[in-house]
């Protein structure tokens, strides 16, 4: 336990130190890509118990729209408040959802989440209050009280962004590692069997299912603060997309690699769109269908295969 909290602080300064060297148009991909890594965390955990939400994209948009309203309306403008905010907001939001979507399993599963996604963006473009389809944009963070310069920004969101991926990620391991943790990787194997020794399948799937969604509310909240915009498009089906992306190319076994992944895809999408405009989703599927062939369980099996062989 020790060693992983000293590890965590070693990868955050090292994070920050790098992050000052870089610039603004790369600490920006760094800050879109470690925002939308957390959403696909919530994923990751989901796959790990045998499910895969297509309808993340919701809890981000939740995040995003909670964080930049009561910017806006309350004057919530800290950048570590916000994200903690949006993260509580979608988890509050899909938590009645939670046991009701823990009796399905597979292809029902997804269409429910996806269903539900589906009809907030419905909500989300008819509601003229929160800008309808064209949504609204939101202004400036501040930092504990303190206003941004223009030449800080950039660097305070990729901070505040990488601080929070870090973190997650150290607690998301934590959790895998857990009783709770173990007892969703037994359902995925074997749910009968976990019901007759006497774990809850539904208590531990709705609350996975909690926990998804506030790691996407506070993704969704941290990218709306790096954008600056929030629109129904978060919601969007072809956005929760991209988040099952992301985990099916990390797999379920590292957090490390949905990281690693979510900053593929963004590097993916920023050079492909720059060079070829008109086909890079292509390549995105092109290259996830190699991992699948090559790489079954994900980019995470890289190394996690290594550590478990004798």
């Amino acid at each position: 336990m020790g060693r992983l909290f000293i590890s965590t602080g070693l990868v955050l300064v090292l994070g920050w130190t790098a992050g000052a060297f870089l610039p603004r148009w790369l600490q920006f991909m760094f800050t879109m890509a470690m925002a939308n890594g957390l959403v696909s965390l919530g994923i990751v955990l989901l796959m790990r118990g045998g499910v895969v939400a297509f309808g993340q994209g919701l809890m981000a948009a939740l995040g995003g729209y909670a964080a930049a309203l009561v910017f806006l309306h309350w004057g919530w403008q800290d950048a570590l408040l916000l994200p903690l905010f949006g993260g509580l907001v979608a988890c509050l939001l899909t938590a009645p959802f939670g046991p009701l979507l823990a009796r399905y399993r597979g292809i029902f599963f997804s269409m429910l989440t996806l269903a539900l996604s589906m009809v907030g963006y419905g909500i989300l473009v008819k509601t003229d209050s929160v800008g309808g389809s064209d949504g609204f944009n939101m202004g400036r963070v501040t930092l504990l009280g303190q206003n941004l310069a223009d030449q800080h920004v950039s660097m305070v969101l990729f901070s505040v962004t990488w601080m929070f991926a870090v973190v997650c990620s150290m607690l998301a391991k934590l959790y895998f590692s857990s009783t709770r943790g173990l007892v969703t990787q037994a359902i995925r194997d074997n749910e009968l069997r976990v019901e007759y020794m006497g774990g809850s399948v539904a208590n531990t799937m709705a609350i996975n299912f909690s926990l998804a969604a506030f790691l996407g509310g506070m993704g969704g909240a941290l990218a709306v603060m790096a954008l600056g915009h929030i629109d129904p498009n978060f919601s969007y089906w072809t956005t929760s997309g991209e988040f099952v992306f992301v985990a099916i190319l990390a797999g379920s076994q590292s957090v490390l690699a949905v990281m690693l992944s979510s900053l593929v895809l963004e590097m993916v999408r920023s050079f492909s769109s720059a060079y070829f405009p008109s086909t890079w989703q292509l390549a995105l599927g092109l290259f996830l269908l190699l991992v699948i062939r090559f790489l079954p369980e994900g980019l995470g099996s890289l190394w996690t295969n290594r550590k478990t062989k004798p």
